[in-house]
């Protein structure tokens, strides 16, 4: 049996309406992972597969798959609600053969705990761009030693801007936080919105956010804030000490908004940049595809986040959009593997990539022609990436919240006590420290 469901991008639900979302693509996932076409010999391999404006692309590479493994039949399952969805099927005891997921905190406490294969013997693993790799296995690994995950896709959190804009009041690209900042204002003087906003939905402040804080704060930061009864007095780093010039620029980014900004959503600003309403963005190369769907003509362009004086400084917020993984105790590893190797073929990661607007990432494919992503191509390809600093944050700590509350009231001692605070309560729970 082999079922493909078209799913909605996500958009925020009731409370129940999340819950009955989540509990059909449970029921979809089971009532798939036990069946199989009558008097079929052939081995069925479950696809768990997160990503639901990636239907298209991923029934045409599991089509193409099956045409030239005709002994293989692998059965898509879409879920609405990934995060929820394969916790559940893991508690059942049904694993996924192989499975798409998002490359962040959640994948990496899965890999902690030991589900997934180890895949650091496969071909592939040895092209993937070792800092990209690093990303994914800084989430967390099984005993801290196994690649338990393969980056198939990944993001880039830079500025979008429009040439257009930028050529008619002859800004350059800045390279400096300075010349940002110098930017904006130009902009701003001409009656232009030097950016669009968009305070209505709070997750769309955390691009900037970390950015700024993964650049201007210490590297192994959460070495120290995540390790067990650590306090923002006692411990080397907190947010009280170290987070200050992090969110002093993020205000003052912020403080560009347009009028109205507190009204507006993460759709809206993508229709509004699109549309030319302002001359940058606020948002990474995720937001690229559905600019373009609200105008095919849209004339984007990117550059990383210049987050300091020091260009040498400046590295490139990228996080593996999609990762790929084998359940660990999948029944057929031999054909679950041949298929990962497959996914990670130079020409399906091309394929994807051109689809999909991201980057990939491992060493031999083709550098991005995609002038939406082009300025940020040349970090990504050397190497100079840092993960998303939120991916580290608990999801009992109500980051995005928090964040939106700080830019309406510009409260910063406040923010950054409450910040302290909440990983103080979580480092109260924690019994062994990270890597232990």
């Amino acid at each position: 049996m082999k079922a493909t469901s078209r799913l909605a991008t996500a958009r925020p639900k009731s409370p129940v309406s999340a819950v009955a979302s989540a509990a059909v693509a449970i029921t979809l996932a089971l009532s798939l992972s036990g069946c199989g076409s009558a008097g079929d010999d052939r081995v069925k391999l479950d696809f768990f597969q997160f990503k639901p404006e990636a239907v298209a692309q991923f029934d045409k590479i599991v089509a193409d798959f099956e045409a030239a493994n005709p002994t293989i039949d692998v059965v898509v399952n879409n879920v609405p609600d990934p995060d929820t969805a394969i916790r559940t099927l893991l508690v059942k005891d049904k694993t996924p053969d192989v499975l798409t997921l998002n490359g962040n905190g959640n994948f990496g406490d899965l890999s902690k705990a030991c589900v997934f294969a180890d895949l650091s013997d496969l071909p592939s693993a040895a092209r993937v761009n070792s800092s990209v790799q690093d990303i994914l296995n800084g989430l967390g690994t099984c005993h801290g030693t196994e690649t338990n995950g393969l980056p198939f896709a990944n993001n880039a959190s830079g500025v979008l801007y429009n040439p257009e804009i930028f050529a008619k009041y002859g800004v350059s690209v800045p390279t400096t936080w300075d010349e940002f900042i110098a930017a904006a204002d130009t902009f701003k003087a001409a009656g232009v919105n030097p950016f669009f906003m968009t305070l209505k939905d709070a997750w769309t402040i955390q691009p900037s956010f970390v950015n700024l804080a993964g650049n201007l704060m210490p590297a192994d930061f959460f070495d120290d804030v995540r390790s067990a009864k650590w306090t923002a007095a006692g411990g080397q780093y907190s947010f009280d000490k170290d987070g200050g010039e992090a969110a002093t620029k993020l205000a003052k980014l912020f403080s560009y908004a347009q009028p109205g900004a507190e009204a507006a959503g993460y759709n809206d600003g993508n229709a509004a940049f699109g549309a030319g309403e302002s001359a940058m963005y606020l948002q990474g190369s995720f937001a690229i595809p559905a600019i373009r769907a609200s105008n095919p003509d849209a004339k984007i362009a990117s550059f990383p986040y210049p987050t300091s004086n020091d260009p040498a400084r400046t590295t490139l917020v990228s996080g593996v959009d999609v990762a790929l993984a084998i359940g660990k105790d999948t029944k057929h590893p031999v054909e679950a593997k041949k298929f990962v190797e497959y996914l990670m073929s130079t020409e399906l990661l091309d394929y994807y990539a051109a689809a999909q607007s991201s980057l990939t990432p491992v060493t031999d494919a083709a550098p991005s022609t995609d002038p939406a992503l082009t300025g940020m191509q040349g970090l990504f390809a050397e190497g100079k990436v840092i993960g998303y600093f939120d991916h580290h944050v608990p999801p009992s700590i109500p980051l995005a919240p928090l964040l939106q509350q700080y830019i309406l009231d510009r409260k910063q001692p406040e923010f950054l006590s409450r910040m302290d605070h909440e990983f103080e309560k979580v480092a109260a729970r924690t019994i062994t420290k990270k890597g232990d």
